[in-house]
């Protein structure tokens, strides 16, 4: 069985920026890390450290249990944990594929092995936003309308052929926590004075709808080998 890597949240983030690094240097054409954080942060975009009453905020996190790290793409505050899957996708983009249709397909390549496992599992699952859910997306991977995994892409472009890489990033929620990390993503939106908020309720966890959850990831690994092979991809 593929092992998960476990990693301080700073650490991981660091391995998934190595990663895309390899891809856009030609070390190698794609390549999969899943990790699982060995303590939990909130995780946010470099730009949320700007705003007015952001340190306030901070130690608030830091009060819950949660501290702060800041992370180089967009979106909103994600929390971090041991109940956490994450899923790091990267490739360069193959050669005969559109240029057009690159961010879409990123999606598909990243989604798609997600909901063929979780229907060998006996779940129905779907793409689409979810009112209430923190960094709430169109690709977000639901069951029961419920947010389970949300999703993220980063592009960068080779220097040497200018073929574009991209990492591809799903965040999974495999234990039940949500109570505390709604709590924690709404106090740091208190903290900064805005107006976001999110709710427990619009979430859910792989283990509310079945058991043995951290060994049934060797089928997921298989299906993201068998998405890239069919774009002329073979994962190392």
């Amino acid at each position: 069985m593929h092992q998960v890597s476990r990693f301080a949240v700073t650490a991981g983030l660091d391995a998934e920026r190595q990663l895309l690094e390899r891809i856009q240097q030609g070390a190698q054409q794609c390549g999969l890390l899943l990790w699982r954080p060995n303590a939990a942060a909130l995780v946010m975009p470099q730009r949320m450290s700007r705003l007015a009453g952001f340190a306030a905020a901070e130690a608030d996190c830091m009060a819950l249990g949660w501290p702060v790290a800041l992370r180089d793409s967009g979106g909103e505050p994600v929390p971090q944990s041991s109940a956490v899957l994450n899923v790091a996708l990267a490739y360069a983009l193959p050669p005969r594929e559109s240029e057009l249709t690159r961010i879409e397909n990123a999606y598909v390549r990243l989604c798609q092995p997600m909901l063929d496992w979780l229907s060998g599992m006996g779940l129905e699952s779907g793409l689409g936003e979810v009112d209430g859910a923190f960094c709430d997306g169109r690709y977000n991977v639901t069951v029961s309308a419920r947010k389970l995994v949300g999703t993220a892409q980063r592009w960068r472009r080779r220097r040497d052929d200018g073929r574009h890489v991209v990492l591809a990033h799903a965040a999974v929620l495999m234990e039940n926590q949500r109570e505390p990390m709604v709590e924690v993503v709404n106090a740091f939106y208190r903290g900064c004075n805005l107006e976001d908020r999110v709710r427990a309720s619009s979430h859910i966890a792989l283990e509310e709808c079945i058991g043995q959850v951290w060994s049934r990831l060797e089928p997921l690994r298989e299906g993201y080998r068998r998405t890239l092979a069919e774009a002329g991809l073979a994962l190392e």
